[in-house]
């Protein structure tokens, strides 16, 4: 029997394909690889085999931008374009998550898309789970593709893992958008959040094993009640929630005590863009965050959206997203940047 959850991916492949996107597989090190979709022009033709950019992406650090993206015309060469890596959830792989957005971007953008470790095709044989390694891998994968500098878009677990990769290494990281995640999941914030919606455990509510929890799931997940046929809920539990021992360890390498937890000083901009109605991550969670932040980090609040705001009002998200790139790879916001940094941001 067809599932129709498995059944769209050859659609959405063809999609890719046809923006200029292709997967690959990069060996971070041995036992470890992460699957990506990333611009046509990494990929030899004759051979099939990596072609890694030669100057990192020509809007690099101390090079000349040239017009901002939204001026540029398509016959400006590729390898030119400034580098976005998508970051997807813990409910689906890359994607499947961005479907939505891609579109909007992959003219302008040289867009990467990953599947992080334990979801679609990338895994490890390293027993690290933490989201500092998640970070890790993906930072080598673009150093494999030369990649120097990026702007990175995360969504719930792929926002806390953009947070580590902005803190570890803000030489590869230019700006961070971030929606309905956090900078680090403490006790407390976790505590509540499960008190909140009546879980007992994160893996209780973002792994189900059954359609009850499944259906759960989906609900606190959207503002907007939608109705789906029980042959949706349990082809999405087959096709979705795989590798369980191991993302049960992912969550719970999430977890960070209050007493270690400190929000560090980020260099980059950063821009949160949330659901007003998100469940998961409250607004006020958001405005929170944003004064921990600073004044490089602003909010954009999306009204009559919940936790899946990319996926459930795609052009408004997309319309914030779409602006946030563009000013942060303005040929002004590069020279203050550069600047500020000496001539390394």
């Amino acid at each position: 029997m067809v599932n129709f959850v498995e059944a769209q991916k050859p659609l959405l492949k063809w999609l890719m394909r046809m923006a200029g996107l292709r997967p690959i597989d990069v060996e971070i090190e041995p036992g470890t690889t992460m699957h990506i979709w990333v611009p046509k022009h990494h990929v030899s033709k004759k051979t099939g085999t990596i072609r890694p950019l030669e100057n990192g992406g020509g809007d690099d650090a101390g090079e000349k931008t040239g017009p901002a993206p939204s001026q540029r015309g398509r016959k400006k060469s590729p390898e030119s374009r400034p580098n976005v890596v998508l970051v997807h959830g813990f409910a689906a792989e890359g994607i499947v998550t961005w479907q939505f957005n891609f579109g909007m971007l992959v003219s302008r953008y040289n867009l990467y898309i990953p599947d992080l470790l334990f979801f679609g095709k990338s895994t490890t044989a390293s027993a690290d789970r933490s989201p500092e390694f998640q970070a890790e891998c993906v930072a080598k994968a673009l150093a494999r593709l030369g990649v120097a500098r990026c702007d990175v878009v995360g969504f719930s677990y792929g926002g806390m893992v953009g947070f580590k990769l902005a803190e570890m290494r803000p030489d590869l990281v230019r700006s961070l958008a971030v929606s309905g995640s956090v900078v680090a999941m403490t006790d407390s914030v976790n505590s509540a959040t499960m008190a909140r919606l009546g879980a007992g455990s994160s893996a209780e509510l973002l792994m189900p094993e059954t359609l009850k929890g499944l259906k759960a799931l989906l609900s606190i997940s959207m503002h907007k009640k939608m109705w789906f046929p029980d042959r949706f809920y349990k082809d999405y539990l087959k096709a979705m929630f795989s590798h369980r021992k191991e993302r049960m360890e992912l969550l719970q390498g999430l977890i960070t005590s209050n007493t270690d937890a400190k929000i560090p000083t980020f260099q980059q901009k950063i821009m949160l863009i949330w659901g007003e109605e998100d469940k998961v991550f409250d607004i006020e969670l958001a405005k929170n965050m944003k004064e921990q932040l600073g004044d490089g980090c602003s909010l954009h609040g999306v009204p009559k959206a919940g936790h899946l705001l990319h996926v459930e009002r795609p052009c408004a998200y997309n319309r914030q997203l779409r602006r946030f790139l563009a000013s942060v790879n303005s040929p002004q916001e590069q020279e203050e940047a550069a600047q500020a940094g000496g001539g390394t941001n």
